[in-house]
């Protein structure tokens, strides 16, 4: 009790810290500012569910202490509890079917929140099933689009107050200093008439901003499990990432999600956070495919490497690696052409 008390407790000031780099506007605070959820992820994965949340709710009061404004329900909100409720259903397991390979962990009877059946850790026990990788992808995903939605009402209370909100920020942003003879108007290098790009910018940065939300954790859950597993603490083995596998009623979300997108108003605005979000988690599952499709090739590092290359060079390329996604929740790829098992050290 006295040691998780004392993890949540620091895990929580460090995390505070981190968020509050936000405020110096250097690039090393942004890279601070999104690795604000990795120590509440870190106490949640490697010592219990009740030290991140006790991190995630420390880190919360410290920060509404020091600025004494809502800044700190960014962090609650956005960062600390997704974190913390990734890292909760991580650590969720049931008794492992019949023929399944051994675990050496065990569960108690806690019911796990989305009505699988899972159960929450507890010491020694049966071969366990963990909760699949693939949902908490998609609870990343969810969960990204959910803090963005709920940061709306503080630009507006509709579509064209928002979008007015964000255009008048990023006017100022792009608004040169008036010099001698100029009229002050903004002007952006190359671009005769800023309007149009200030209006795709305010349109585009709400999904924008789900997406790098939904990146942002899903990077923290991994890193925080990566640290937590190589110093023994990591209740669970390391999954195979490369069988990462979404249920077939994600697709179904996806396309409610893309359709609602059309629709006018914050219904429409609001859809299009969760596509733009999903959209994230099926090019996170096309990469498990093409990782787990590759296995039998000899030039696999070299075919992967080309990919991986391709994406950052011209970036179009995640929009196939989405497509390999969804079309092996439709049909199985991996089980139709794929190669032998992976070895649990693989990806």
């Amino acid at each position: 009790m006295a040691q998780f008390i004392l993890v949540g407790l620091g895990a929580g000031a460090v995390a505070a810290l981190t968020f509050a780099a936000l405020v110096g506007g250097s690039p090393l605070s942004m890279l601070l500012f999104y690795l604000a959820p990795l120590p509440v992820i870190i106490a949640a994965l490697g010592w219990s569910h009740w030290a991140g949340l006790l991190a995630a709710l420390v880190g919360t009061a410290a920060l509404a202490a020091w600025f004494g404004t809502l800044f700190f329900l960014v962090f609650l909100i956005g960062l600390a509890l997704p974190g913390w409720w990734l890292a909760y259903l991580a650590l969720l397991a049931r008794p492992a079917a019949a023929g399944n390979v051994p675990v050496p962990a065990a569960v108690t009877t806690a019911p796990a929140p989305d009505g699988t059946g899972a159960t929450e850790l507890a010491p020694a026990g049966p071969p366990l099933d963990w909760y699949p990788v693939g949902r908490l992808v998609l609870w990343a995903a969810l969960l990204g689009a959910t803090a963005v939605a709920l940061s709306l009402p503080t630009f507006g209370d509709d579509v064209e107050s928002i979008r007015a909100t964000l255009k008048e920020g990023f006017s100022r942003v792009l608004h040169q200093r008036p010099i001698p003879g100029a009229d002050g108007t903004v002007a952006v290098p190359g671009v005769s008439e800023p309007g149009p790009l200030i209006e795709f910018l305010a349109a585009a940065l709400p999904p924008a901003a789900a997406v790098l939300m939904t990146m942002t954790l899903l990077f923290n859950l991994w890193l925080a499990g990566r640290a937590v597993s190589i110093s023994g603490r990591l209740p669970r083995p390391w999954p195979v990432l490369s069988d990462t596998a979404f249920p077939a009623s994600a697709t179904v979300l996806l396309g409610a999600m893309v359709a609602g997108s059309f629709l006018p108003g914050l219904i429409g605005l609001i859809a299009s956070l969760f596509a733009a979000s999903l959209l994230v988690a099926f090019t996170a599952l096309g990469f498990a495919v093409l990782h787990a499709l590759t296995r039998r090739l000899k030039s696999r590092g070299l075919v992967l490497s080309v990919l991986y290359a391709s994406v950052m060079l011209f970036a179009w390329p995640l929009f196939a690696v989405m497509l390999v996604g969804l079309t092996d929740t439709a049909i199985d790829l991996r089980r139709r052409f794929g190669g032998p098992p992976a070895r649990l050290d693989e990806s």
